[in-house]
């Protein structure tokens, strides 16, 4: 590989460790008690609310309803997310250090699979929080009524509209994706002109 396309491995790697240091994804609720709203960020290793009492407050109302309350401590993941997002770049370094093109597809199908697995589980820790539901202590109950903020996009959960977006960490570990597939494309166009 020439040294543009090695380069645009290692920027995509580094880039990669910003997702650590950076909230990977946000949800904001919004509801006439509260206009200015409530949010939490995600953080590779912990969930915090976007204002100092925020996640507190979020707290408080999932009792009322008979969920569960949102702690760090309770999410498994955030203890390995780090590493895993770590290793990724270390391997991306690695990559770009070696410049085999092989390597690049690897790292990127290895990404790339990261990426889903951590979607998908997000999903479904959301799903477990908005589903199980402890009715019968619950202080407010609405039989069949979950509290699921969506994936991606906003939904109304009683009078609260949750919005759940990528933060600066995800746009990041986008960018950093789209870097290595560059560094591809730009390796398969010089390799394509000398043959020429």
């Amino acid at each position: 590989m020439s040294i543009s396309s090695r380069l645009l491995v290692a920027l995509a790697a580094v880039l990669l460790l910003g997702t650590l240091v950076t909230p990977i994804w946000r949800v904001h609720l919004v509801a006439p008690q509260y206009p200015e709203g409530l949010g939490m960020e995600i953080r590779a290793n912990t969930v915090r609310g976007l204002k100092e009492n925020d996640l507190r407050s979020i707290n408080a109302l999932n009792h009322y309803i008979g969920m569960k309350p949102i702690t760090p401590e309770a999410i498994p993941e955030l203890r390995i997310i780090p590493w895993i997002v770590g290793g990724l770049a270390v391997l991306g370094l690695l990559v770009a250090a070696v410049g085999r093109r092989r390597l690049v597809w690897a790292w990127l199908g290895l990404f790339g699979v990261v990426g889903i697995v951590g979607m998908i589980d997000f999903w479904r820790w959301e799903y477990s929080y908005g589903h199980d539901i402890d009715f019968e202590h619950a202080i407010i109950s609405v039989p069949g009524m979950t509290y699921q903020p969506p994936l991606i996009g906003s939904k109304q959960l009683l009078n609260f509209t949750a919005e759940s977006l990528p933060a600066t960490g995800a746009i990041l570990a986008g960018i950093a994706f789209a870097l290595g597939v560059a560094a591809l494309v730009v390796s398969a166009r010089r390799r394509t002109a000398k043959a020429a």
